[in-house]
């Protein structure tokens, strides 16, 4: 099995974080959110993990060079989802890929969503769920996908996890070199006539990390929730310096961190290396120097 993460977005929404570091290295626990994406596929059963870049690319480069089982996909110029599976797609060989985007964390089964495409035949299968937030892919009463925007027609209405199953195939309709969607691309084979399979699931986590307050509550739930059985709601790496602190709620620390004499962190997520102040008094938050 082959997989692919899609890690070449600029991450506008997380700005000014994302002058530092592109969202897919994100620490979540001290640890590139990535990385843990690559850990679900190998899982899952991926023996190869492409990962496509280009903003901040040499950071994404320098992050997996130690680890020969995954690739890079280095881009030149923006291509949106759909361009950057276009320019790769030498890569895939002729069975269907696994795709999932590079900013998500979740707990959904990737090995039985590529089983059931293995079996259902359609040219993709996306993983759907209900997310209000979200709730827009028109749904039929045979789990086919209709459309991209809500249909007056649908069975249901839900959201894209942005973790998916396509035939390479169907990139061979992509334009190379051009900016181009994938959602526009399975748009267009409905359209043709082709099926887009739905996978609806429930009962799992699922988060996109798009906005600050979205990195912070993956966090939070991450360190509260028995799900994730903590030990304790208080994660520090390797080498943090933090005597005489007063850490309240949650708080992650990343290794090498130092938490000055008397500081108050309430709700804080602390990037590997980063130092707060002494005294300092921080309340829902990121420390990223």
């Amino acid at each position: 099995m082959r997989a692919m993460i899609l890690a070449a977005g600029r991450g506008t929404r997380l700005l000014p974080y994302t002058t530092l570091r592109p969202k897919p290295l994100f620490p979540v626990l001290d640890r590139p959110v990535l990385f843990h994406a690559c850990q679900a596929l190998a899982e899952a059963g991926a023996s190869e993990i492409i990962v496509n870049c280009y903003y901040l690319a040499e950071q994404i480069m320098a992050a997996v060079a130690p680890h020969p089982q995954i690739i890079t996909s280095a881009e030149d110029m923006e291509l949106g989802t759909g361009g950057g599976l276009r320019q790769a797609a030498h890569l895939f060989g002729d069975e269907p890929l696994l795709l999932v985007n590079g900013d998500i964390f979740h707990t959904i089964d990737l090995a039985a969503l590529w089983h059931q495409h293995q079996k259902g035949g359609a040219a993709a299968t996306l993983v759907l769920h209900d997310c209000p937030r979200f709730n827009k892919v028109s749904v039929a009463s045979d789990d086919t996908i209709m459309a991209f925007t809500p249909q007056e027609d649908a069975q249901r209405t839900l959201a894209f996890t942005g973790i998916q199953v396509v035939d390479p195939g169907l990139l061979a309709t992509i334009p190379p070199r051009t900016f181009f969607n994938m959602i526009d691309c399975y748009s267009q084979a409905i359209a043709r006539g082709e099926q887009i399979a739905a996978q609806v699931v429930s009962g799992h986590f699922w988060t996109d990390m798009g906005t600050p307050a979205d990195y912070l509550d993956l966090h939070g739930q991450l360190l509260t929730d028995p799900r994730f059985a903590p030990n304790s709601p208080i994660f520090k790496g390797a080498g943090v310096r933090c005597d005489a602190a007063d850490l309240h709620d949650w708080v992650s620390i990343g290794s090498g961190a130092t938490i000055g004499k008397g500081a108050r962190l309430s709700r804080v997520v602390v990037w590997d290396g980063a130092k707060v102040p002494s005294g300092a008094v921080l309340t829902d938050t990121i420390v990223t120097s």
